[in-house]
């Protein structure tokens, strides 16, 4: 086991109705004057964000409201919600949906308190500051609630990149299941494949000695193997809805990965497909990530059984563990189908022909991407190609 620090200051109201409790929880981590930030439709027709504003009107508190956010989160609304929070001071971004409004929340409240181009954070520069974050979570997917990540897509050729700091974590979230009951199947099992993957994001490690984080990855990807036909059947479980919605925040709050080395290639490889033709990030995951396994499996065969038996049940076969680490793979992948994700590139409407510049976009330079398997540009195009 690696060295580690683990960091998770968030404080989460977890349950049925707890968005009335909005307006004291920002009072009690300091907003005095709130950015609501959210997408679109669902958010206002099913009332929430009329119950959200109640909250704050009850704790004297003042806002404003920035709709528009989209799926693969856009840097033209983070300008704007920027110029919001210097004209409007600002002091408390509240995110109202899913992964998207958040990372889109998270990016405007480091912009709001930098002189610079926000974007500046998403090309390498150390974030020192950032507004107050918290959320009202409506979609299990992305983990944001309680992670240190963000994810915007720069207009300005499409470019998908990541931020980092401690600082974006939300000082509160609020989890109501409830919330999630009228997601359209296609957006619940794109989260699953979401969280599946940040599991396995760190699962796959050189790191040795790591059999606690070990159980509790297996753990959190067998609740999401088993509650997510559940919820799929029946949208309103809300025992499953729950179970669910818990197995998203552990999956990326860093507590699985914590004392080991973590890959992320997967999802920089899938960012470039997201990017190009603005898919579902979930669903990009789903196609990339049986892609990269089968490519990477012999750097640790033993570790890809382990999550066959482990994970998807697979009888170990002692004599060839080969082929009880490339059956795990097979099950990932037939589970993926068997909740209506796609598994190969053209069910994305993704070309072939595109590859090179897929690969162009990720402007590797002479790096490599990755640390399970360091993968180099002729890599990555194998590994697209399997995807294909």
């Amino acid at each position: 086991m690696l060295n580690f620090n683990f960091y998770s200051p968030t404080y989460f109201a977890f349950g049925k109705e707890r968005e009335k409790e909005t307006g004291k929880l920002v009072k009690r981590f300091g907003g005095t004057k709130v950015l609501i930030h959210y997408g679109g439709g669902s958010v206002v027709k099913s009332g929430l964000l009329d119950r959200i504003k109640k909250s704050l009107q009850d704790s004297d508190l003042s806002f404003i409201e920035l709709g528009g956010a989209v799926p693969n989160p856009r840097s033209g609304l983070v300008y704007t919600g920027i110029e919001l929070c210097k004209a409007q001071n600002i002091d408390f971004v509240l995110a109202v949906g899913g992964g998207s409004a958040i990372d889109s929340a998270k990016a405007i409240a480091v912009g709001a308190l930098y002189d610079g181009d926000f974007w500046d954070f998403f090309t390498g520069k150390t974030i020192e500051k950032a507004l107050p974050i918290a959320t009202v979570l409506t979609l299990t997917a992305a983990g944001s609630e309680g992670s240190a990540s963000m994810v915007i897509t720069h207009e300005n050729g499409m470019l998908k990149r990541g931020g980092y700091s401690d600082l974006i974590r939300p000082v509160f979230s609020i989890m109501n299941p409830e919330l999630t009951y009228t997601l359209p199947p296609y957006q619940t099992a794109a989260g699953v494949a979401d969280m599946m993957a940040h599991v396995m994001e760190r699962y796959f490690t050189n790191t040795k000695n790591v059999e606690l984080t070990d159980r509790l990855g297996e753990a959190v990807m067998l609740t999401i193997i088993n509650e997510a036909p559940k919820v799929l059947k029946n949208p309103k479980d809300y025992e499953a809805r729950a179970n669910l919605m818990w197995a998203g925040t552990l999956a990326h709050n860093d507590v699985c990965g914590s004392g080991r080395e973590e890959d992320w290639a997967s999802h920089k490889i899938e960012h470039e497909l997201s990017g190009l033709y603005d898919v579902t990030h979930g669903a990009g995951l789903a196609v990339i990530f049986p892609a990269w396994m089968k490519y990477v499996m012999k750097q640790d065969i033993a570790r890809f059984a382990q999550f066959a038996v482990r994970v998807w049940g697979c009888e170990m076969d002692f004599q060839n563990p080969e082929n009880t680490a490339r059956e795990g793979i097979e099950r990932y992948e037939q589970f993926m189908k068997s909740i209506g994700m796609p598994t190969r590139l053209s069910d994305l409407g993704a070309k072939v022909e595109d590859i090179p510049v897929l690969i162009d976009k990720l402007h590797l330079g002479d790096r490599t991407l990755g640390s399970f398997v360091k993968l180099t540009r002729e890599d990555i195009r194998k590994i697209y190609e399997l995807a294909v």
